[in-house]
């Protein structure tokens, strides 16, 4: 229940010092001596404060039992420890200066104050007869789960008081100074800030008594226990500490730690060549220690070091600061990262081998005992990438202020550091981020996350020489692995992100290609070991040198690596603006009513504050939310807390706090629970939550598996999941004719031996294309991505002597000899092919002829016994690019590239005498081109640009409910980025594809918004996109961050329905949004608040819609208009032929200028056309042909475009086969001008872009968007 609980700022505030025991021993030493050198005392923890400080009520002590049954307790006693107990620190915490008695103290199991002093004082406690400077240094704990806790350490002297001082030979002994160290622990990573915080404790305590300082100290905790912690996001907290202004900073996201330290420390000690070899340890999981001979340096670089690998997370023992006493850490077999002092480097590296040393101080990389040590470096690419990009970094922040005025006031200087260093800090993160992704970027192209396969073998391959040495050392390391779990899960973090932004418009293509291969010239630049500068990802953009040499570092002793390389600098890109929130003034005392005071005033700030961003920005909204949730909290006032938290969930669903909202609803006394009932809001998240904790946990599935060649015979079921697990291809009518294939004359299985023998046929002849060295004669006749699937053997032919070479658009001829090149034909201008046999010496030689509209002569080629098997491959692929032609749809052409692999690995694993037969059972396309019809209409032909495939990444084809065309912006906000339109297209099962609209690709993996059907969708002011769904919620994702982290709950029934409306006098957007029961409701698109709810009764409202002013539902049997009031205005009844069918309204448009309302039923053949001053009756009906019901509806320009559902006819019988095609209907002549034909299933959904094109996306048997020209 800790982790739960409101998190503050402090932990816990620990005083670690020299027992007075010992220093009578030292002022003992000193009498006899004289001297105080090399006077090392063992350190003990003198006391221990932690939270809370101030005496509760028995309701308090109630609330927070739970957090305190999970705390250690240490009793501190003064009067009845011994001596020797005091030396022990595990025994017990000798409070020296504190009262008398006993007293619990709960502090943190996460604390172990056993190793701590050892920590607070790694070089030991030291008696010196100087006064000597206060000095900062920084730990980090470390659990078993990988959890951390953080330490700030001050160390101060103080003199030793005077009662203790004693004469030698009848004088007074010079005075002497003892160390005393403050350790600030908290559970979030803020150096900076805690730093700054014990640095306003120095002013006091150097100057107060020794015998005050426990109350010094105790005050100073009790301020910072008071100080919540932001939540993630860009609100930073503020906060007074006379005499300095300090900033809690937030973290990006909850899945980050805040970042409250420079991240430009490693660039002052290492080059960037010496950061890429570090970096390439820590990713291969080596033994690891950084040497200093300041304690500081050592957590703050180990710190910055992991930050720069994220999102990989280091999985091995993690210990920054090694005591004296525990160099013995540094003989673990595992791989670690440890730091220790510089005056132990000769010592650790002649007696530890198999480490890797690092100097921070003079930037040395080394090994223990060993002369040398090869590891493979960091690809190429990835690092003159890197080192490239941190040419431009301005590390210096003198060298950005000399233009300034100087600054007279201090927190005025640091305000302008903190400007400076977050901005630093935001380009250091990019840079590295970007240095990981170029690492592993081609990894997602391996992954089968259906089947949780990562086929490494694959990955490997595709690697270039010089790096694979690399790259199969990182995939057998833990850290790889942890990452390989997030890509697998589909987790969409910033390296996601970054990726899909890098990704070329081909990258997206080929990933989605079936098969997917390299293309020649990457082939081709993979041999000479590097990319020229125009096939560089954008996410590159440079040119770089030969990579074919082997790349490795080798480790001398104390060798310093080569220099830099200079390049362009780092492209910067916007910061989110933060908004800073000052805390009110800390009260005198921590007394119980002093702070509940001081949290009553801290929660009317938020209030004003939340008043002040009401209308303004959501996200801002939500973390004022959440802050005041957690407050109320604290002061025990449950109902408010919950109150702000369904706001909160409202808002952003992202930082919702689940566990605390739970323990919260769980602790409600009877009393509040009746009072939560009262208030609707609070009711729907209390049930929610318990219906929530009522359902079985379901666990993450984060296994990883190698694919295995199965070891049983399998029936169909089971060899489906094989090939999908394999990779091979996932469409399952594919794999159904493969089995067939694979089966042909025999029992319905396929054996073990059987299915191993065509998976090595398939990878075979993959290895076997790309093996081939392709002159740059023949490659550059070749497009740009134009992959080589499959060469025959050398033959005759009628162009000369040579190989038959297949690529996705045509064949050519590879000549023999000198390599040249011959086009045969493109297979979009075959026109004929055929298989003929010629005598020669008493013996029938089959042979290949193809005519193409490209060459005048019949290409021939002597395949002999490959002649049957020619034949099929190019008869598939002329079918597949004549389709893709035809029908716009280029995916004709990846599904004819995927038969053709699947007929050439058949031919290979089965006997002669039945390969061919089984072989041709994979040329679908060939063969519905032959069964089916090829001729498109010619209003279809001329009409539809372009069809794409949203289910296309899935095993199935989806079903397409919902499209929405959001427009596009010349620069994001925030951003200089030109942002294209997207095509939002909801699927079953609550998925949401987005495509970019220009390019027409899918831009990342979809969003998955809930498990239930997605009815409607609108987009809002360019920032969010609402879509309603089947269980009742109104999901709306952010469309900067494609993610969905808000929600809307307050229908009851599913949302079928939602329309926009105009902006109010505060220039929000208002929306609308009605469910099945009649329920209608309007939003405030920036609060997220419901403003008013409407009741209409009826059987079922399926659609709204807003004109004027008024708005218009579709209400099954009739079409209601309510007034700006909500009362009924007019209504649009059923028409009585219609009412006998039975029928229903089915869609509506609504044309204000003409006094018009257009209707379709879902069994009529007809439109409706009514006036909106006579509604009795239609004015005119439209009959549609080859139609028996209207299935959706839209406007565009001056035509109506209709969804229309029917069935085919032969000699004027129904044959029983469903046709669905598209009418457009002039709105002034009322008659139908185009009949399109594009899709095979029911048309679910239809929209308009910018009036230039109309969409339509049918049902899952066809599954396809159609793209139409608007003329």
């Amino acid at each position: 229940m800790v982790d739960c609980l409101p998190p503050a700022l402090l932990e816990a505030c620990v005083v670690v010092g020299a027992s007075s025991n010992k220093l009578q021993e030292v002022y003992q030493t000193l009498a006899n001596n004289g001297t105080t050198e090399s006077c090392l005392l063992e350190p003990e923890v003198l006391y221990a404060l932690v939270p809370p400080f101030n005496n509760r009520t028995q309701a308090e002590r109630e609330a927070l039992r739970p957090r305190r049954k999970l705390q250690c307790s240490f009793l501190q006693t003064k009067r009845e420890q011994t001596p020797s107990a005091a030396a022990t620190p595990c025994q017990g915490v000798d409070v020296s200066h504190g009262s008398g008695g006993m007293e619990d103290v709960t502090v943190p199991k996460e604390i172990d104050l056993t190793a701590l002093p050892q920590l607070c004082f790694p070089g030991g406690l030291q008696v010196t007869s100087e006064q000597t400077d206060e000095q900062f240094h920084f730990l980090v704990f470390t659990d078993v789960f990988g959890n951390k806790t953080y330490g700030v350490v001050m160390q101060y002297y103080r003199p030793i008081p005077a009662r203790m001082s004693l004469h030698q030979n009848g004088a007074v002994l010079s005075k002497i100074y003892s160390a005393y160290c403050c350790c600030v622990i908290s559970k979030y990573p803020y150096i900076t800030t805690l730093k700054d915080c014990l640095s306003c404790l120095l002013i006091q305590v150097r100057t107060c008594k020794l015998s005050d300082m426990e109350e010094k100290v105790r005050e100073f905790a009790g301020k910072l226990t008071l100080v919540p912690v932001p939540p993630p996001g860009q609100l930073h907290l503020m906060f007074t500490l006379c005499p300095l202004t300090i900033v809690l900073p937030s973290s990006e996201d909850k899945d980050h730690p805040a970042i409250d330290l420079d991240l430009h420390l490693p660039f002052l000690c290492f080059t960037p060549q010496q950061l890429l070899q570090v970096l390439s340890c820590l990713l291969q999981e080596q033994r690891v220690v950084l040497f200093s001979a300041d304690w500081a340096k050592l957590a703050l670089v180990a710190e910055s070091l992991l930050l720069f690998l994220q999102p990989l997370s280091w999985q091995y023992p993690y210990v920054p600061v090694l005591a004296r006493g525990m160099l013995d850490f540094l003989m673990a077999p595992t791989a670690f990262l440890m730091g220790c002092h510089l005056s132990y480097f000769a010592e650790v590296a002649s007696e530890i081998d198999g480490l890797i040393l690092i100097n921070i101080d003079n930037g040395s990389i080394s090994t223990s005992c060993s002369d040398f040590v090869d590891l493979p470096d960091i690809p190429s690419v990835a690092a003159d990438c890197f080192k490239h990009r941190c040419q431009s970094l301005q590390i210096h922040f003198d060298l950005n202020q000399w233009h300034h005025a100087s600054c007279t006031d201090i927190n005025e200087r640091r305000a302008q550091r903190r400007v400076w260093q977050r901005s630093l800090n935001s380009d250091i993160q990019r840079i590295t981020l970007e240095l990981i992704v170029n690492i592993f970027r081609d990894v997602s192209c391996h992954l089968n996350c259906d089947h949780r396969v990562f086929h490494s073998e694959t990955f490997l391959k595709t690697r270039k020489p010089a790096d694979q040495h690399f790259y199969k050392n990182v995939l057998e390391t833990h850290i790889f692995h942890s990452f390989l779990k997030d890509r697998l899960n589909r987790k969409t973090d910033n390296f996601a992100l970054m990726e899909l932004s890098i990704r070329t418009e081909m990258q997206k293509k080929a990933m989605v290609e079936v098969p997917c291969r390299p293309s020649v010239q990457k082939i081709q630049a993979q041999r000479k070991g590097s990319f020229t500068e125009n096939r560089l990802s954008k996410g590159l953009g440079m040119s770089l040198h030969n990579l074919a040499e082997d790349q490795t570092m080798s480790f001398q002793r104390n060798a310093l690596p080569s220099g830099l390389t200079l390049s362009e600098p780092v492209p910067r890109t916007p910061q989110k603006p933060v908004k800073m929130f000052k805390l009110p003034d800390f009260p005198t005392s921590v007394s119980f009513h002093s702070v509940q005071s001081y949290y009553s005033e801290l929660i009317q700030q938020i209030g004003k504050a939340i008043s002040s961003v009401q209308n303004e920005t959501p996200a801002l909204l939500a973390r004022f939310y959440y802050l005041r949730g957690f407050i109320n909290t604290l002061c025990s006032r449950r109902l408010d807390a919950l109150s702000d938290f369904q706001n909160l969930y409202r808002t952003d669903t992202a930082i919702f706090p689940t566990s605390l909202v739970t323990w919260l609803v769980d602790s409600l006394h009877k009393d509040e629970r009746l009072q939560a009932y009262r208030r609707p809001e609070l009711k729907r998240l209390i049930l929610k939550i318990e219906s929530d904790n009522e359902k079985p946990l379901v666990q993450t599935d984060n296994h990883i598996k190698k694919f295995e060649f199965p070891r049983k015979v399998m029936h169909l079921d089971e060899f489906v999941h094989c090939v999908q697990e394999c990779g091979i291809v996932k469409d399952v009518g594919t794999i159904h004719r493969l089995f067939d294939a694979l089966t042909d004359g025999h029992p319905k299985q396929v054996n073990p031996e059987l299915f191993r023998l065509f998976y090595t046929f398939w990878k075979q002849s993959e290895t076997e294309t790309q093996d081939v060295n392709l002159p740059s004669e023949v490659t550059g006749h070749l497009d740009n991505g134009e992959c080589v699937y499959k060469f025959s053997s050398c033959v005759q032919t009628s162009c000369g002597v040579g190989k038959i070479a297949m690529t996705q658009k045509r064949l050519f001829l590879l000549t023999e000899g000198r390599p040249g090149f011959l086009e045969i034909t493109k297979f979009r201008d075959i026109q004929e092919v055929k298989i003929t046999s010629a005598l020669f010496l008493l013996v029938r030689i089959p042979s290949l002829h193809i005519r193409s509209s490209g060459r005048p002569e019949m290409f021939e080629a002597n395949l002999k016994s490959e002649t049957e098997l020619w034949n099929l491959i190019v008869k598939e692929m002329w079918a597949g690019c004549k389709m893709a032609d035809q029908h716009k749809y280029p995916q004709y052409t990846s599904e004819a590239l995927t038969n053709v692999l699947l007929m050439d690995a058949v031919k290979g694993c089965l006997k002669a005498q039945r390969s061919i037969s089984a072989a041709s059972k994979l040329a679908y396309l060939d063969k519905i081109k032959h069964e089916v019809p090829m001729l498109v209409p010619k209003n279809t032909l001329e009409t539809l640009k372009h069809k794409i495939n949203p289910s296309l990444n899935l095993a199935q084809p989806q079903s397409v409910h919902v499209l929405l065309y959001t427009p596009g912006l010349l620069t994001q906000k925030g951003s200089e980025v030109e942002v294209n339109p997207k095509l939002w297209v909801a699927l079953s099962g609550g998925r949401v594809a987005v495509f970019d609209a220009v390019s027409w690709s899918m831009l990342q993996d979809y969003i998955q918004v809930g498990q239930s059907q997605l009815n409607c969708m609108i987009g809002l002011v360019q920032d969010q996109v609402w879509i309603g769904s089947q269980d009742c919620v109104i999901y709306i994702i952010d469309t900067h961050s494609m993610s969905c982290n808000k929600q809307l709950t307050e229908h009851k029934q599913e949302v079928t329905g939602l329309a926009m409306g105009t902006s109010d006098e505060h220039n929000s957007q208002q929306a609308y949004s009605c469910s099945s029961d009649g329920t209608i409701l309007q939003w405030n698109s920036s609060s997220l608040k419901v403003r008013r709810q409407l009741h209409l009764s009826c059987n079922c409202i399926s659609s709204i819609q807003i004109h004027d002013g008024t708005l218009w539902c579709c209400c099954g049997d009739s079409i209601v208009e309510l007034n700006r009031s909500g009362m009924k205005q007019r209504t649009i009844k059923l028409p009585d032929d219609l009412k006998r069918i039975p029928s229903s309204f089915s869609s509506f448009i609504v044309i204000p200028e003409r006094g018009q309302v257009w209707t379709g039923c879902t069994d009529s053949m007809e439109l409706c056309v009514w006036h909106t001053n006579d509604h009795r009756c239609p004015v005119k009906r439209i009959f549609l042909p080859s139609c028996s019901g209207v299935t959706c509806m839209i406007r565009v320009k001056n035509q109506i475009w209709v969804g229309c559902r029917g069935w085919s006819s032969v000699g004027g019988h129904c044959d029983g086969v469903l046709r669905c095609h598209v009418l457009v209907v002039d709105a002034d002549s009322h008659t139908v001008t185009k009949e399109l034909q594009a899709h095979s299933d029911l048309i679910q959904t239809l929209c308009f872009a910018e009036d230039r094109y109309v969409l339509s996306g049918s049902a899952r048997r066809d599954g396809k968007i159609a793209i139409w020209k608007v003329e």
